[in-house]
């Protein structure tokens, strides 16, 4: 007989004290503290606990007894449900506040390491309609919101176009309007579902693997250029160029059409041959008075405005004379290395991803730019003794390394060839105090500074410069 499954508690008149990590806040209860979504510190809630360990819980809120006078009205009406943007209920000044907090709780808790003062956080100009790159999922299991199911009303059609339900690969929630992207986004999005909807086009069944549909991404540039990608998971030429045109007739300004035939288990397409429909297969973005070509494969920081201020804070903290050798770690598409090459000797940038790299290199030559060096390969075996020996010792490193930080063997490296300076950019202050305690031996901090890059969410990048001990 099947052991039946424990009723958690309920937890009355809680007030919320805190913000914690992953957007969630704090409720501290006895001895217990408590993650909860979708509040403010200053709400008192009733809570529903859903797990329970021995010194915390996890819980939502099941009623409000007051609001808290720090809480505002979230502007999207898929706020709660989606699960992005959780922190549109906090006024930005206070989504700053903590996101300061956050940095010197992660430096200090983690890093344990000597600190300077840290720098307040640069917020972003734009809090709504900032980012240059959304990707969303088409289902023909469109989540049903609780009033729905509520209703007793039968929904014949499930079809949906829009963002993952968090921790439910199958369940798609159908969005009709994101403060995210410009809304030409929207547009675009809801007239490829109207479209597809008229035309009796099949959504795709996440769990069964079928149908046409599959995903779509749209890609915008701060010059006014726009990329969609139109990934297909049949390959059916006949409806596929009867999206395709109607799209490029509905939508001039789009000026790169393209789409990817992705039948495999997995979303992404990395690995898989892009088709260019019509335009251009890239776009530009400008940045002082360089140009980056941003390929459909190609990272790029997804707020392109405050990209900018992040790299200047780079570049500044680089301390550039023109006469240093710098080494660019985990360059993308070379943005970082390109911008700060007329400031040195010679740039070196390494990336994983072979496609970026070329990228990096067109960059380049589209710039102008003759004093870089681009090497693809994964970032451990590529940077070693050997390496550093034929392209020389960097007088200074930058790194910008993925949300998991750097490899050990990357850190031993960096020990190995001891530049001067090390300025450290991280989406990840937790990973990014954990290596800076590695280098802690040779290397002193001297500065910090975060940028909001992600207004309305917890993420935060931060830039951390460290100077060798003897300089």
């Amino acid at each position: 007989m099947r052991k039946s499954k424990k009723v958690l508690p309920l937890i009355e008149k809680a007030v919320v004290s805190g913000v914690a990590s992953e957007g969630k806040a704090i409720v501290r209860h006895d001895d217990l503290v408590i993650f909860v979504p979708y509040v403010v510190p200053g709400d008192v809630i009733d809570i529903q606990l859903t797990k329970k360990r021995n010194s915390y819980a996890e819980g939502r809120a099941v009623f409000f007894h007051t609001l808290s006078p720090q809480r505002q009205e979230a502007l999207c009406e898929h706020y709660g449900i989606c699960g992005g943007c959780q922190w549109q209920i906090l006024p930005y000044a206070e989504q700053l506040r903590y996101k300061q907090q956050q940095v010197s709780d992660h430096l200090t808790r983690i890093g344990k390491i000597e600190l300077p003062e840290i720098s307040p956080i640069l917020g972003s100009a734009k809090t709504e309609f900032y980012r240059n790159k959304l990707e969303f999922t088409f289902s023909n299991k469109r989540w049903m919101t609780e009033e729905e199911i509520r209703s007793g009303e039968t929904f014949d059609n499930r079809n949906a176009l829009g963002f993952h339900i968090p921790g439910m690969f199958d369940k798609v929630l159908d969005i009709h309007a994101c403060w995210l992207q410009d809304p030409i986004s929207d547009r675009i999005r809801n007239e490829i579902r109207t479209f597809a909807l008229e035309n009796d086009f099949s959504f795709f069944d996440l769990r069964n693997k079928g149908g046409l549909l599959r995903n779509m991404i749209i890609r915008t540039s701060t010059s006014g250029e726009i990329m969609l990608i139109v990934i297909f998971y049949e390959d059916d030429p006949v409806r596929r160029e009867m999206l395709l045109n109607h799209l490029s007739e509905k939508f001039p300004e789009i000026t790169s059409l393209l789409y990817v035939i992705n039948g495999k288990a997995n979303d992404t397409i990395t690995d898989l041959e892009v088709f260019c429909y019509k335009g251009n297969d890239f776009i530009i973005e400008t940045m002082e008075e360089l140009k980056f070509k941003i390929s459909p494969k190609s990272f790029f920081q997804t707020n392109s405005k405050q990209a900018y201020n992040l790299y200047r804070f780079a570049r500044d903290f680089a301390g550039l004379t023109g006469k240093e050798r710098v080494y660019d770690l985990y360059t993308g598409t070379g943005t970082i290395a390109n911008f700060i090459a007329k400031d040195s000797l010679q740039v070196i940038g390494i990336e994983y991803v072979p496609e970026a790299i070329e990228d990096a290199r067109i960059n380049s030559e589209l710039n102008g730019i003759t004093n870089t060096l681009f090497f693809a390969g994964d970032m451990k075996d590529l940077l070693n003794e050997a390496f550093i020996e034929e392209y020389g010792r960097p007088d200074v490193i930058i790194t910008d390394p993925p949300r998991a930080g750097m490899h050990d063997d990357v850190i031993k490296t960096i020990l190995f060839a001891e530049p001067q300076r090390i300025v450290y950019v991280s989406c990840n202050p937790a990973t990014q105090a954990r290596d800076l305690n590695a280098l802690d031996s040779l290397y002193k901090v001297e500065k910090v500074q975060p940028v909001d890059m992600f207004p309305h969410t917890h993420h935060v990048e931060n830039i951390v410069l460290f100077k060798k001990n003897d300089e």
